[in-house]
């Protein structure tokens, strides 16, 4: 009967691209599910050697990517939403059109819980919780409570991979079971000066009294304890050290692991991306793949979709990164500090259901550490007026700033002035809306085929 059902969806999704409307990563897994709900059990069952299931606030893409770059490095070829597609439609989709014996897929993280439930991972990897559309998820501690009962209920049948550096994370320890691996940052150079004002977990889980923070690499990431209960972030198992930050271009740290040191040169930037390599790299010991092979691997990792990608459009060189809350928004500007002035911007804020209808993060995102760095910039999007307005405030020069609620016009404008390179901040949405406008203008293929 499955059989049938998973015909007519492909059958959907082919039409559906031919006519060039779209959906493939998500059309054929919708219609598959209304036609059997309990197809994703179905099709999992036939990945005999198991899945492993990533999920985590910022950084899921990129580091399912790390991943299968890493599983690629050993002949393995995993099925593998890797167009992002991540609630169960995807996944769907994902099992419908591809073969293979593993599955690797990134998660929603509210959609974790029943995804697991259905495929019965050997695997699972928690990246992060960090403040995300509120209007969708609600709180943190919220998710944080779904996948503690997750971890319950799988306990001594799925192996966990954790952030020690995130105490909403670390605690999911407590329910995992013996066979749960920390990974971490263990290089106090690399800590903020202080607590960023965004930082989302204040409270220990374990008593609910103010958590210590001894230092913190990006958002709430960091060293903690509480000193009512003695709760402390885990000793990692994976961690990295000795850390050089390249802007742009990337950087360089010292895997440290039971297997022994390990240097990783990783061409994606900031620290966000070396918990992203490290989280993959924790994860693929879990499969059998030797730390320092893992490491070989990553050095040729590319950017995926959005995330740090590069694209030349005469003599611009446009450089794409998404943001799309507080924490992951500071680590851009971040890395973009690094970067030589004046900066070149065009940022992209929209409202719309999967960006999350609330825009007010942008107050919380720390714009003012650019301010003395920016050169042109170009606000476009459903919200574009409010972001100027958010720049205002940081300090940037309103001279500089223009609002074009038009997307494509917005871009020709930025392009036209920008210098040899140009950044471009979008929220998810204005994301997709960038990547068929450069798909469309010849700029770039179509991410979204195949």
């Amino acid at each position: 009967m499955i059989r049938a059902k998973a015909w007519v969806a492909r059958s959907v999704g082919r039409l559906s691209r031919a006519t060039g409307r779209g959906g493939g990563t998500t059309l054929p897994g919708r219609v598959l599910l209304k036609l059997d709900r309990n197809a994703i059990s179905s099709l999992g069952s036939q990945l005999t050697e198991g899945s492993t299931l990533i999920s985590a606030t910022n950084g899921k893409t990129t580091t399912a990517s790390m991943l299968a770059t890493i599983l690629a490095g050993t002949g393995r070829d995993p099925v593998h939403n890797r167009a992002g597609s991540n609630m169960t439609w995807g996944v769907a989709t994902a099992l419908l059109e591809q073969k293979g014996t593993e599955g690797l897929f990134e998660v929603d993280e509210a959609w974790l819980p029943e995804v697991a439930d259905r495929l019965h991972p050997g695997t699972i990897l928690l990246g992060n919780l960090f403040r995300d559309q509120l209007d969708r998820y609600g709180e943190t501690e919220t998710l944080a409570d779904a996948w503690a009962a997750l971890a319950s209920r799988l306990a001594g049948k799925t192996g966990f991979v954790l952030n020690a550096d995130d105490p909403l994370v670390a605690d999911i320890g407590n329910s995992s079971g013996p066979d749960t691996v920390y990974f971490g940052i263990d290089d106090p150079t690399q800590a903020l000066a202080e607590l960023q004002h965004a930082h989302d977990a204040k409270l220990c889980r374990v008593c609910g009294n103010n958590l210590t923070y001894d230092r913190a690499f990006v958002g709430h990431l960091g060293h903690y304890h509480c000193e009512s209960c003695g709760m402390k972030r885990p000793q990692p198992q994976i961690s990295a050290t000795a850390i050089t930050l390249r802007g742009m271009s990337g950087l360089e740290a010292t895997i440290e692991s039971p297997e022994g040191p390990a240097r990783l040169t990783l061409p994606l930037p900031g620290l966000y991306n070396l918990y992203n390599a490290l989280g993959a790299i924790a994860t693929a010991r879990q499969l059998g793949i030797p730390v320092a092979d893992a490491v070989g691997s990553l050095a040729g990792m590319k950017a995926v979709f959005g995330r740090v990608e590069r694209i030349e459009i005469g003599d611009v060189s446009l450089s794409i990164l998404l943001v799309k809350n507080p924490a992951g928004a500071n680590e851009v500007i971040r890395t973009l500090a690094l970067e030589p002035a004046p900066i070149d911007l065009w940022l992209a804020l929209n409202d719309r259901i999967a960006d999350g209808r609330d825009v007010s993060w942008i107050w919380d995102a720390d714009f003012e550490m650019l301010a003395d760095r920016v050169g042109t910039v170009t606000c476009t999007g459903t919200r574009a007026s409010e972001m100027a307005l958010r720049l205002k405030y940081a300090g940037w020069p309103i001279e500089k700033t223009e609002v074009v609620v038009d997307a494509e016009e917005a871009l020709d404008r930025a392009l036209a002035k920008a210098g040899s390179q140009l950044f471009a901040l979008p929220t998810y949405t204005a994301l997709l809306d960038l990547r068929n406008l450069l798909s469309d203008r010849g700029d770039t293929g179509k991410y979204w085929q195949g």
